[in-house]
């Protein structure tokens, strides 16, 4: 064991100390951290510096000893079959040297769980351009049966921006969803608290008082595009906050449930006659590009939710092509 010195890269911008630490040595502790900045073991430049230090681009770090034998083994990563290979590159909408946004097919879930083997999180090498990149870093989720478009990062710097961007509200997501029965008014805001009740795979998330102290501040926007009468609804809905399931349960709160939603509506909302699948479709993000200015992306709708609107006359028009402004 000896010192080393590290310089900071460029994806490594404006990190704290213990963070660059968390990311370069994960087995070290906050305190052991601490201990080792307090009697000057850690320099950032030739200088002392605590934990909370902003790092900049092309700065050097002094790292001390530390043992090796305190770093875990890293879980093994299974090998892809081309199958699995050709399948997550067949959903790449959109990808550069910062992001990667992905159309995910329904029926996928985002990452493992119990009973669930096979996601988008355990094939994320395959998107890697060389071995010895990092690994693609999941931005956000969608849930399992909602279609629709993923962010992805490719380094763990991109992904602390697009995150914090998210945090910011400065990403603005569009879902499509068709719905049984036409909000009244046509447009407007859903301010409606939500909570979690139950833990694990039947955890619900369901319309909670302002009083609860389990509320959670809940806001989405919605538009009706097209109407099938007073029977079914194209709508166009913004999460304006992210709390898990909002839209399913915002648009049940509305009285008119998604149509195919296999945990919230009920009965309502498998009316007979149409796909029995969750429409509900992840369509565009506008978000702050990391490298600067603005990357719009559009998903074309699944097959499932093409038949319906084909069958209640709703025209989507073309897909936009990827932009980046």
């Amino acid at each position: 064991m000896s010192v080393v010195t590290l310089t900071v890269s460029d994806d490594e911008a404006d990190i704290r100390l213990d963070r660059w630490f968390r990311r370069h040595y994960p087995h070290l502790t906050q305190g052991a951290l601490q201990k080792l900045c307090r009697t000057g073991q850690v320099r950032v430049d030739g200088k002392r510096a605590d934990t909370a230090t902003r790092l900049v681009p092309g700065q050097t770090v002094r790292v001390p000893p530390i043992p090796a034998a305190a770093r875990p083994a890293p879980p093994p990563r299974p090998v892809l079959d081309e199958r699995t290979v050709r399948e997550i590159r067949g959903m790449v909408l959109y990808s550069d040297a910062q992001v990667i946004v992905l159309n995910k097919p329904a029926g996928l879930a985002v990452q493992g769980g119990p009973g669930i083997v096979h996601h988008v999180d355990g094939m994320l090498d395959a998107l890697k351009d060389n071995d010895d990149d990092p690994r693609p870093r999941l931005v956000h989720r969608i849930d399992r049966d909602t279609s629709g478009l993923l962010l992805l990062a490719r380094t763990p710097g991109v992904a602390a921006k697009l995150a914090a961007s998210f945090r910011g509200r400065d990403v603005r997501k569009t879902y499509w969803a068709v719905v049984v029965g036409r909000p009244t008014p046509a447009s407007g805001v859903i301010d409606q608290p939500l909570a979690r009740l139950g833990v694990g795979p039947g955890a619900l998330t369901v319309v909670a008082s302002r009083k609860d102290e389990d509320a959670a501040h809940a806001l989405s926007e919605y538009e009706v595009l097209d109407a099938a009468g007073r029977r079914l609804s194209w709508l166009a809905l913004s999460p304006l906050t992210g709390r898990t399931h909002q839209l399913r349960v915002h648009c049940e709160a509305l009285g008119t449930p998604i149509l195919g939603d296999p945990k919230y509506g009920g009965e309502a909302a498998h009316p007979e006659g149409f796909v029995d699948r969750l429409h509900l479709h992840a369509r565009s993000l506008d978000l702050p590009h990391p490298a600067g200015g603005r990357l719009q992306v559009s998903a074309e709708l699944p097959a499932h939710m093409r038949e319906t609107f084909r069958q209640l006359g709703f025209t989507a028009g073309a897909t936009p092509a990827p932009r980046r402004s």
